[in-house]
């Protein structure tokens, strides 16, 4: 049986993890994890992209159901993407498991 949920990572610069998670609410995310990171850049990537990169980064973290995948990543990248202060990137990754989590619905036996 497939897993259900995928991982979805958002860095973002430093202060921003909030946007992220009021955007990712939102879309029906229920809550994540926010780890302090540092991210790295070369001036090649400032003169090709426009952008400067800033050494303290967060790592938002947010577990979800994947028929809500897209909806979740596209209003962080609206609201912290690239084009934006936060300056953010979001990419998702699928999770084979998960234990420990009580959802409202679905078909989880959890839940029963």
């Amino acid at each position: 049986m497939a897993n259900n949920f995928e991982l979805i990572i958002a860095l973002v610069n430093q202060g921003f993890s909030e946007v992220v998670m009021d955007a990712a609410r939102e879309e029906g995310a229920r809550g994540g994890t926010i780890i302090h990171a540092r991210g790295t850049g070369t001036k090649e990537m400032e003169k090709k992209f426009g952008i400067v990169i800033t050494p303290n980064k967060e790592m938002v973290m947010i577990l979800v159901n994947v028929k809500i995948r897209d909806k979740v990543m596209s209003a962080i990248y609206k609201a912290a993407g690239l084009g934006t202060d936060g300056q953010g990137i979001a990419f998702s990754l699928p999770v084979e498991s998960v234990t420990g989590l009580k959802f409202e619905q679905g078909t989880s036996e959890e839940n029963k």
